[in-house]
């Protein structure tokens, strides 16, 4: 038992490590064509990631990009692939803004409420994707494309009507009123002039292990992983698979709806047009390289932010940033491969154990004296 244990752990972390080698061994080969020396690239990446300032940068941007990842995760637990936590989560971060901008009220109160209208916001968008898949049939990829777009015509109206949003002279961008101080989140000193640590890792550690809990210690996560692996299956042992369908996009879509809280309750404290957008597509890429767990998933945001840091220090030495977009592409093109080919050498794997051991019982059930070749017949 313990070896078979010891082997899933090896092919689970072997796939991540397949596609992060395979990686950068194509973007060495990206960086050799342009003529540039990649091993001097990955130094500079490396040397300038495990500074102090921009470890504290890592663990801001691995917050967000956490939050994003557990999102599009509970979807994948469904086989279900919501694209638009971007949408979601952007639209969420909007209104919670304009809520806690018009309210004055004490922290304890106006922070949890600020956060549960990211929620709400978050989850009804993401239903209007899950009641069209139940009852009309339609993809969820699709309608959550549409729904990507649709949020944001309706986030740039709302900021450019003017009723919910006004132009900030000073920076000359249109953004929500601001949070009143009791509404900002608390920060962890890094020391010295480094900048703070968001104390809303706090929250997104919190995020993961209830996303443990109730996707691998309760009977709904149970049904909704059986729901993933065979609707057929999860339907003939009397689970409610309709149910189960709207109900993991509604809690993908409330995910969603914490992404933007980092930015908004311990950066911005507003809401403005340039809030970044595009996090919900890396959270897939994070998901997929994570396996959905939340453990390889806080590990991927962490990979993805130190990525994205590097890419800042390689501009200034005469690289293009743009290799890291290249190797954060080609790294979820190889999880993809990689875990195709180790789930393929692992079902291999099994069905030898399997015959091994049914030959192992075959023999051990076999008579004594019926194991020669012929039957000796007296004269």
């Amino acid at each position: 038992m313990k070896k078979l244990d010891k082997e899933r752990v090896l092919l689970a972390v072997a796939a991540p490590v397949l596609a992060l080698a395979a990686a950068f061994v194509v973007t060495a080969l990206v960086l050799l064509a342009t003529g540039k020396e990649p091993f001097n690239a990955f130094g500079i990446m490396f040397d300038y990631g495990v500074k102090a300032d921009s470890q504290v940068y890592i663990l801001n941007k691995a917050t967000t990009y956490y939050l994003a990842g557990l999102a599009v995760a509970i979807g994948f637990r469904m086989n279900l692939f919501n694209i638009g936590v971007d949408g979601q989560y952007r639209l969420a971060a909007f209104f919670a803004a304009v809520v806690g901008g018009a309210l004055k009220l004490p922290g304890l109160v106006q922070i949890p409420l600020i956060l549960l209208v990211g929620m709400l916001v978050g989850a009804m968008w993401a239903s209007i994707a899950g009641l069209l898949k139940v009852y009309r049939g339609v993809s969820e990829v699709i309608s959550t494309i549409m729904l990507n777009s649709l949020s944001g015509i309706v986030i740039s109206y709302l900021l450019v009507d003017g009723r919910l949003a006004d132009l900030d002279k000073q920076t000359n961008i249109v953004a929500t009123d601001p949070l009143p101080s009791s509404s900002h989140f608390f920060t962890i000193p890094a020391g010295g002039d480094l900048d703070p640590i968001w104390g809303f890792i706090v929250v997104a550690v919190l995020a993961g292990v209830g996303f443990w809990f109730l996707l691998g210690r309760t009977r709904f996560g149970f049904d909704l992983r059986a729901v993933g692996r065979s609707e057929s299956a999860a339907q003939a042992s009397g689970v409610n698979v309709k149910r189960m369908v709207l109900t993991s996009m509604v809690l993908s879509g409330a995910m969603a709806g914490l992404v933007g809280m980092p930015t908004l309750l311990n950066d911005t404290h507003q809401f403005t047009s340039d809030f970044p957008a595009g996090i919900g597509f890396t959270g897939i890429a994070i998901a997929l390289l994570g396996r959905n767990n939340p453990v390889g998933i806080g590990l991927a945001a962490v990979l993805w932010g130190f990525l994205e840091r590097g890419a800042n220090r390689l501009e200034f030495e005469g690289y293009d940033k743009e290799i890291v977009g290249v190797m954060q592409g080609v790294i979820v093109l190889c999880v993809v491969i990689a875990y195709e080919l180790v789930r393929r050498y692992g079902l291999g794997r099994q069905q030898q154990r399997v015959g091994a051991e049914l030959a192992a019982q075959a023999r051990a059930d076999k008579p004594q004296g019926t194991d020669k070749t012929e039957t000796e017949v007296p004269a």
